[in-house]
C-alpha cells in the first residue's frame, strides 16, 4: 500500500469525492457540506492507495504556536480489508515526522485525537508510551488543563469537561458493521477503559486524547515506526 501527503489545496476533485465516498461507507451521517467544511479546517491530507484505488485516509490540522504546537486529526478511514496492514500508523508517523521538517521547527509538539472507535484509541498505546486519558494513571493537572484549553478552544460547546468527550450536533457515527467488538477484546483493559470512559462511543461521541510527539515517547513499536535514521527532540533536549 502507497502512501501520500498533500496540502489540502493539492487535492484533485476526483479524490476529495473518492474521500466522501469512503468515509460515508464506513460512517453514517456523512454528508458533502458536513465534509466539506471538515476538510477546509485541515491543512494536510494523508491518502492510502493501492492499485490505484483509495483505501484510507486521514486529514491533519498543524497550529504552530511559539511554546507549543498541536497536531489534530480530523476524519480518518481505513478498508476493513486493510486492518491487517500497518500502513496508516506508518504513513502517519512519517506524516508528521515531514510535516514537523517542514513547518514546526523546535516547537512542543502535542497530538490531539478525537476518537469515538477503540480500534483508532488502542493505537495509543501500541505507539506511545505517555498519552491520556488511560486507564492505569491519573491525568496530570497540567496535562488536564492543557486538553481542556485545546478542546475548548477547538469544539466550543460541543465539549464537555464533565467525561472529556465532544458532542456534535450531527456527529458522524460507526456504520454497524464497524461498531462490532468481539467478546475476547473486551479483556483488554485499554479497550473495557475506552468504553467506560465514552459510553457514548456508538453514537458518535468522540474522547479527547493528547499525547506529546516526542522521541522518548515512542514505544519499540513507535521506534519502529519512526525510523532509526530519523529524529525528534526528547523532552531533555528541548528544555536546553
Amino acid at each position: 500500500m502507497n502512501s501520500r501527503l498533500l496540502r489540502r489545496g493539492e487535492l484533485t476533485g476526483s479524490q476529495r469525492d473518492q474521500m466522501h465516498d469512503l468515509l460515508a461507507k464506513h460512517f453514517a451521517g456523512v454528508d458533502r457540506a458536513t465534509f466539506a467544511a471538515d476538510l477546509a479546517g485541515k491543512n494536510w491530507v494523508l491518502l492510502l492507495e493501492a492499485a490505484g484505488r483509495l483505501q484510507g485516509f486521514t486529514t491533519i490540522a498543524v497550529h504552530e504556536g511559539r511554546v507549543i504546537s498541536v497536531v489534530c486529526s480530523g476524519d480518518t478511514i481505513v478498508e476493513p480489508t486493510a486492518w491487517q496492514s500497518a500502513a496508516l500508523p506508518r504513513s502517519w508517523i512519517a506524516a508528521v515526522r515531514e510535516i514537523r521538517r517542514r513547518e514546526l521547527r523546535g516547537a512542543q509538539v502535542y497530538w490531539l485525537l478525537l476518537t469515538s472507535g477503540v480500534r483508532t484509541y488502542r493505537l495509543l498505546p501500541v505507539f506511545w508510551r505517555d498519552f491520556h486519558p488511560r486507564y492505569d494513571v491519573p491525568i496530570p493537572a497540567a496535562t488536564a488543563m492543557l486538553m481542556t484549553a485545546l478542546a475548548r478552544e477547538r469544539f466550543r460547546d460541543g465539549f464537555r469537561t464533565d467525561t472529556g468527550t465532544v458532542q456534535f450536533p450531527a456527529p458522524q457515527v460507526l456504520r454497524e458493521h464497524l461498531r462490532v467488538i468481539a467478546p475476547g477484546r473486551l479483556a483488554d483493559p485499554h479497550i473495557a477503559y475506552f468504553l467506560r470512559r465514552n459510553p457514548g462511543w456508538h453514537r458518535g461521541d468522540e474522547l479527547v486524547c493528547l499525547t506529546e510527539i516526542a522521541g522518548d515517547n515512542l514505544t519499540t513499536a513507535g521506534r519502529r515506526m519512526w525510523g532509526a535514521e530519523a529524529s525528534w527532540p526528547t523532552a531533555m533536549e528541548r528544555a536546553v
